[in-house]
């Protein structure tokens, strides 16, 4: 099964299917679906139940029950990999047996244990990453190939015993708006697993909540030969609200629970500048305060410099699926179960970002979040060990198995 799972990763991550940041059309790219059209076709090929939401870009797939009394479960990933490095034309490289030292990329680009320990931890396996032009695409295309797997997995041995199964597939959830359009009630889950994480054995059932905010600073631009006490400079300004931001509530600064502002994109003149923070935070008060204080802050620049100088736009993205989760614990304790059937130590730890269970957790479908093993996602040195998106299989059929008799007992 390891090989057949190679094969099929090595094919989606070379489907360019990049999502583009404050697009008005859903999918932000058409080419998403090159890859939501594939999956819909290679499980209709396996006899599994499809459809494909022709509008949107959701794939939704089921595989009836073959026991009574089991709980409908489900399965999330998503197609689409990030606009931060491109993902177009991706070349990825298997490196067999890893030996220990340097794998060597194009460009004299190199993935070194010397920079990236964990790579010290995979000797003798088989690290897929990028060839160090483009990302590898392994958020979250390993978690894709993990699932359909599962489905042929299960669709082509009638002697497994499961529960109702449900699959899904979304574009989008690298910008922020995978679940926009998600039918729930189509899904028809009663609860799912997204298979989205990072390295082996982490599990996840605590995210930021979340929030962005697009500042436009409006300057008044003259000849700087007569600006005294004319010009305002818009890009001074800017620079003015992010120096008044706490330091070290900053991504280079922070981890675990801690919070941030980040200063994510900035352009601008004299007399027009903008930029896109993203706000975050894992306690909810927190959260609060951190956007309050963005907005004095906004509100103190507008008394110093004139009403209007400063807009700031601040919404919110998603929130801790914690809350929704700790009703539902068995997500959490089978999913720790089904790891050490796999041999795999279980590493539950809070989400530094977001994942399309987030939001779907909100919306009455618990959905904490599984490992892929991958590593160093969004760039050019991204990396997975086959061994370790194998392991995420296991995990994945383990639960298949417990969730036959209604999980939560």
């Amino acid at each position: 099964m390891k090989e057949k799972l190679l094969e099929r990763f090595l094919r989606y991550v070379k489907v360019d299917t990049q999502s583009v940041d404050d697009a008005e059309q859903f999918p932000s790219s058409a080419k998403q679906f090159d890859l939501l059209k594939m999956l819909r076709d290679e499980l209709k090929n396996m006899g599994v139940e499809v459809s494909l939401d022709d509008k949107h870009g959701y794939v939704y797939a089921r595989i009836p029950a073959n026991v009574k009394g089991g709980a409908k479960l489900g399965f999330i990933a998503h197609v689409d990999t990030s606009p931060a490095v491109s993902g177009s034309g991706v070349q990825p490289v298997v490196t067999r047996n890893y030996g220990g030292g340097d794998i060597l990329l194009e460009d004299g680009r190199k993935l070194s244990p010397s920079e990236f320990n964990e790579l010290k931890t995979h000797v003798g396996k088989t690290i897929v990453s990028s060839n160090g032009r483009t990302l590898l695409g392994a958020d979250d295309k390993a978690g894709v190939a993990v699932i359909m797997q599962l489905a042929q997995a299960v669709a082509e041995n009638p002697d497994f015993l499961h529960g109702e199964l449900r699959f899904a597939f979304t574009p989008d959830e690298e910008v922020g708006r995978g679940t926009d359009f998600f039918d729930v009630g189509r899904f028809d889950a009663d609860f799912a697993y997204t298979v989205d994480g990072g390295g082996l054995g982490e599990l996840e059932y605590e995210n930021f909540n979340a929030a962005g905010a697009r500042v436009t600073v409006n300057g008044k631009s003259v000849h700087p030969g007569s600006a005294k006490g004319v010009m305002v400079n818009a890009n001074l300004v800017l620079m003015e609200l992010q120096s008044m931001l706490p330091a070290f509530q900053n991504p280079m600064y922070t981890e675990l629970y801690e919070g941030f502002f980040h200063l994510d994109s900035m352009q601008g003149q004299c007399d027009k500048a903008t930029a896109s923070y993203i706000i975050r935070d894992h306690d909810r008060t927190k959260f609060e305060l951190k956007k309050r204080l963005f907005a004095d802050v906004a509100e103190f620049l507008n008394k110093k410099y004139g009403d209007g100088t400063v807009v700031a736009e601040i919404t919110d993205s998603y929130y801790n699926m914690k809350e929704k989760i700790l009703p539902h614990m068995h997500l959490i304790d089978n999913a720790c179960r089904a790891m050490v059937q796999a041999g795999v130590t279980p590493k539950v730890c809070p989400i530094r970002g977001g994942t399309d269970g987030a939001r779907l957790s909100y919306e009455g479908l618990p959905c904490p979040n599984l490992f892929t093993g991958g590593y160093n996602f969004h760039g050019r040195y991204e990396y997975i060990p086959l061994e370790d998106m194998e392991k995420s299989l296991q995990v994945a059929l383990n639960l298949v198995s417990i969730y036959k008799d209604g999980g939560n007992g």
